[in-house]
């Protein structure tokens, strides 16, 4: 009769829980690059492309965030380096800077939260 309780008894696993390492270790080089002239971006980009869909849907779609704040964030930068030349692109750059930084803030602010990034498909903040 022990042997019947014994098999009464479900054990549940807790969920387990979801790693936001990654996605921060790709916010960090975004904010890196500012400084190494988008080498790190480039890599975080990569590591964005191979993680994507590989998790929670909140946490693929910080992957695309990331994913789309790059290829933004290049045509902003190639934008600006051109236009240096007419020195207007001096102040887009910074411009292009402060984008970058709030859209990494933002990224970690959602995944602190273990919530999606807002507004995943502007083109702005």
């Amino acid at each position: 009769m022990s042997d019947n309780l014994q098999n009464d008894h479900v054990i549940i696993e807790s969920p387990k829980p979801v790693d936001t390492t990654l996605p921060m270790v790709i916010y960090a080089l975004y904010l890196a690059s500012i400084v190494t002239g988008g080498l790190t971006a480039l890599v975080g980009v990569v590591i964005a492309y191979v993680y994507q869909g590989k998790g929670p849907e909140w946490l693929d779609r910080h992957y695309r965030y990331q994913i789309r704040t790059f290829w933004i964030g290049l045509l902003y930068f190639c934008v600006s380096g051109v236009l240096m030349f007419v020195l207007i692109g001096f102040v887009l750059w910074l411009v292009a800077v402060v984008w970058l930084v709030i859209r990494c803030v933002k990224g970690f602010k959602g995944l602190q939260e273990k919530r999606s990034p807002d507004n995943l498909e502007t083109w702005l903040v």
